[in-house]
């Protein structure tokens, strides 16, 4: 019998009652500087009140403990039967999803009664964060091929900055080989020949959805492990939410939740505990053993209980696949640190900024020529009206008649010969554009050296 480690445990409630109790970010401020003082959580699932414009815990403390990296590994699983497994098509894929930015921000605004607007952030110092964790854990991994995911052929700055960031990487890792697809085309792939990947790292909103899609290839949201990992605290969670319609039955597959606790295991170097259960858990698998949602319809499901007593009355068993070595464990006490002030995460500044204009978003009902006519007349000499575009695409100077409208245009304005202008000059600009539309929000428009720092309109 293997020596038996003591930790201490802090239960803590959250989720929606403490949503109910008026605590508008889902946790007391006893539970969040319990987790800061430990530096580790294990969570379950976690509800948060639809429609009571509140955000989701979940997504909450992943963003405010900084957990830039979502680990998610999906695994083939003897006894849990899919379409690949019977076509002897082994899948051992890990997708490492930016977990703070993006859409994810939740920072949204209805700029017209008709026209809502969310604002996506890509940073290079986030990117960078989950990019060399992804590259570090590939190579501690032993694997042979790291994929960027992503969107750059459409999202040319925000995806393209993504990509830059893992090329840039990419150079420190020879070993490794890394390459990129497009999501679409990632996708397809997945779904047709998973077993060409290996680690595939993307954006927030993109790995949220193939993860989900990798999912279903091992068995479902059951088999689905995840790990939030950050500098300072690391959350343990299943992918899956929470399951309502079933509270209290004791029909659900706790595999998931498991897996994420045999992650957290292996964190703190409890290496030989976590093989002992991984085992007892696979060998429970592969003699038949099932919750209802998955296995052999024709043999009777356990309930939750009794799945997890079958694992319990296995441990010490091995299984006849991808049985674990039970390597000594080395408990490590997570690091508590504390901080005095928020860090500040920043690149170097490589070429000089200006400022060349402003992208002005104004709320109009009128046809594209009349607009361009109210901004052009009185429009400062130093200044070119140069594109108006109606929910990305060009209307003006040149579109087509065909292009349907909403009542919301984005009138671009830059100096000519992209000369530097001052933030007067555009509140300058900004002053004569109010007093023919109201304006919904403004852009400055950045040039770095020569690189342009916003992108063009459709058919520009």
């Amino acid at each position: 019998m293997p020596p038996v480690f003591r930790w201490n445990t802090y239960p803590l409630i959250w989720g929606k009652w403490v949503f109910d109790k008026g605590f508008n970010n889902g946790m007391t401020p006893e539970a969040q500087q319990t987790i800061e003082s430990l530096g580790i959580l294990f969570k379950g699932p976690m509800e948060t009140p639809k429609g009571k414009g509140v955000k989701s815990v979940n997504v909450t403390a992943r963003k405010t403990w900084n957990t830039y990296a979502n680990k998610r590994v999906f695994k083939t699983l003897h006894g849990v039967e899919t379409v690949f497994s019977k076509a002897g098509i082994p899948i051992d894929l890990t997708i490492v999803r930016e977990n703070i930015e993006d859409t994810y921000g939740g920072i949204e605004h209805m700029l017209t009664h008709d026209v809502a607007l969310s604002r996506r952030f890509i940073t290079r110092p986030g990117s960078e964060q989950v990019i060399r964790y992804a590259f570090e854990m590939a190579q501690k991994k032993g694997s042979h091929r790291i994929t960027c995911g992503h969107k750059a052929n459409i999202m040319k700055i925000t995806d393209g900055l993504f990509l830059e960031v893992f090329y840039e990487v990419a150079k420190e890792y020879p070993d490794l080989k890394a390459d990129d697809v497009i999501v679409d085309d990632l996708w397809m792939k997945l779904v047709t020949r998973p077993d060409l990947f290996d680690v595939v790292v993307l954006t927030n909103l993109q790995g949220d959805i193939v993860s989900d899609l990798c999912a279903g290839l091992v068995g479902g949201l059951g088999f689905a492990p995840s790990a939030n990992i950050g500098d300072h605290i690391c959350i343990f969670e299943a992918v899956h939410g929470t399951a309502p319609d079933i509270m209290g039955k004791n029909i659900a597959n706790p595999t998931a939740l498991l897996l994420s606790g045999l992650a957290l295991l292996r964190h703190v170097g409890l290496m030989g505990h976590a093989a002992r259960i991984k085992n007892a858990l696979l060998y429970t698998l592969e003699s038949g053993a099932r919750t209802g949602d998955f296995g052999d319809k024709n043999k009777p499901a356990l309930n939750t209980t009794e799945f997890i007593k079958t694992i319990i009355d296995n441990l010490g068993k091995t299984p006849a696949h991808g049985a674990r070595p039970l390597l000594e464990d080395k408990p490590i006490t997570p690091t508590q640190y504390k901080l005095e002030k928020n860090p500040l995460i920043m690149s170097e500044e490589l070429m000089q900024e200006k400022i060349v204009g402003a992208d002005f978003f104004v709320e109009s009902e009128e046809q594209p020529q009349l607009v361009a006519d109210k901004i052009l007349a009185g429009l400062n000499t130093k200044f070119d009206l140069v594109t108006i575009s109606n929910r990305g695409t060009q209307v003006w100077p040149k579109g087509s008649v065909f292009t349907n409208l909403v009542n919301q245009y984005r009138c671009r304005i830059e100096s000519k010969g992209t000369e530097p202008c001052s933030q007067e000059e555009i509140l300058q600009l900004y002053q004569h554009m109010m007093k023919v539309f109201k304006v919904c929000s403004i852009e400055l428009l950045n040039m770095w050296g020569e690189k342009k720092g916003y992108s063009l309109a459709q058919g520009q």
